[in-house]
């Protein structure tokens, strides 16, 4: 199938065709039909699947075909809202390119930088507003936004957003926007929460699932290293070596953990930067930017930061630590192997992360082959566990002596 098929409007294609687009990925192709329809949408994708464009492209579609009144300021009637900066820069960005030869704006919205130029954005007119959770309720309780015109109600990472504690945030905007709208969820998971959540917003949505979170791309190339804690940053300089790695995001699980490899890796002179919710906006985009246009080899990110980050050429992901979720092994190699392109993903396993191992293992229904030769083997084959304290002294006790 090609994107021309799908009914999308001239202006759109025309857009389409220059950023190089022909045939739509499955969400895409399943998606884009049942929106243009009018129906409420239940997506569930992962990452890398094209869900950016699923969405993005029938909301322009939809709010260009609504006559809207000529007189007074342009109102919100589009608004998507995504849980970190990163990624809402990237849809951003997407409604931006797709939209270009529509008459309608966008415009973009979240913290950690000055609100003084957003609310000179907004007050010029915006049809679709792409926001994190926090700033936009700001906003409103100022009195800045109103949302109280949207047409279509987009939430996309809806599962990333109910890990970082954003579901009161989303409660209060439901409650704002009309209850007569097209409502879109899009989640890479469906635990209890978002299927409740889903219940509660959505009427008689469509459902569209693509690559359920248990199977992982096929042409990602897998590899497992067994590895004592103490010498994993070694063994990250020693892969590292190898030239054919052009591109790399290492993951950890913490800031702290992000912050010293990214200087370990510097040490070494190899062009690292750590990414992550401590990092200034700036400082996010700066790295993220730089890695892009590769004046940076290897990207050091925690989870919730690489949410956002789309790259379409990571040649490898590289797993400094295994994950606590096993579903966020699957969300971490699916950086690479985008777009039909092949891609490696490396995990580094200490004996203390052998469980959660097990746990990736039996989710993805198979064993991640183990690279056996290398200079930094499994040596201590036991747990960290504290030496039992000494038993105490028996008690004695004390006989008291009968007064006379």
């Amino acid at each position: 199938m090609e994107f021309k098929e799908l009914n999308i409007m001239h202006s759109i294609m025309k857009a389409l065709s220059e950023e190089g687009y022909e045939s739509p990925t499955p969400i895409q192709e399943q998606a884009i039909p049942k929106i243009l329809n009018g129906q409420d949408l239940l997506g569930c994708a992962q990452t890398g699947t094209g869900k950016t464009a699923a969405f993005a492209i029938p909301t322009l579609q939809l709010l260009s075909q609504e006559k809207q009144l000529q007189s007074g300021k342009k109102k919100i009637r589009g608004l998507v809202v995504t849980p970190t900066r990163e990624l809402a820069l990237q849809i951003y960005e997407s409604f931006c390119a797709y939209g270009k030869y529509t008459k309608l704006n966008a415009c973009v919205i979240f913290g950690g930088v000055s609100q003084k130029p957003q609310e000179v954005q907004l007050k010029k007119g915006v049809d679709i507003l792409v926001a994190t959770p926090g700033r936009l309720n700001d906003l409103i309780n100022q009195g800045i936004i109103d949302i109280k015109h949207i047409e279509i109600f987009i939430l996309d990472e809806a599962d990333r957003m109910l890990d970082m504690g954003f579901l009161n945030d989303i409660k209060k905007l439901i409650a704002l926007i009309p209850k007569k709208r097209q409502t879109l969820l899009f989640s890479a998971t469906m635990p209890p929460d978002i299927a409740n959540m889903a219940n509660s917003i959505l009427t008689n949505p469509a459902k569209v699932e693509i690559t359920p979170v248990s199977s992982t791309v096929d042409i990602i190339e897998q590899r497992l290293y067994y590895v004592d804690k103490q010498n994993k940053k070694d063994l990250l300089v020693h892969i590292l070596k190898d030239k054919s790695i052009v591109s790399a995001i290492v993951f950890t699980r913490t800031k702290y953990g992000a912050d010293k490899v990214a200087r370990q890796l510097a040490k070494v002179k190899i062009s690292a930067q750590a990414i992550h919710g401590g990092k200034s906006q700036g400082a996010r985009q700066t790295a993220l930017n730089d890695f892009k246009e590769g004046k940076l080899r290897v990207l050091v990110a925690t989870d919730i930061a690489a949410r956002g980050i789309d790259i379409d050429e990571l040649s490898h992901v590289i797993n400094y630590e295994l994950p606590n979720v096993p579903e966020t092994y699957v969300h971490r190699i699916g950086r690479t192997g985008r777009a039909g392109l092949g891609g490696v993903a490396i995990s580094f396993c200490d004996f203390d992360e052998k469980p959660l191992l097990a746990d990736i293992e039996k989710l993805i229904g198979k064993r991640v082959p183990i690279i056996q030769e290398h200079p930094y083997p499994l040596v201590n084959n036991f747990a960290t566990v504290k030496a039992p304290k000494p038993p105490k002294p028996p008690r004695t006790k004390k006989i008291a002596s009968k007064k006379k």
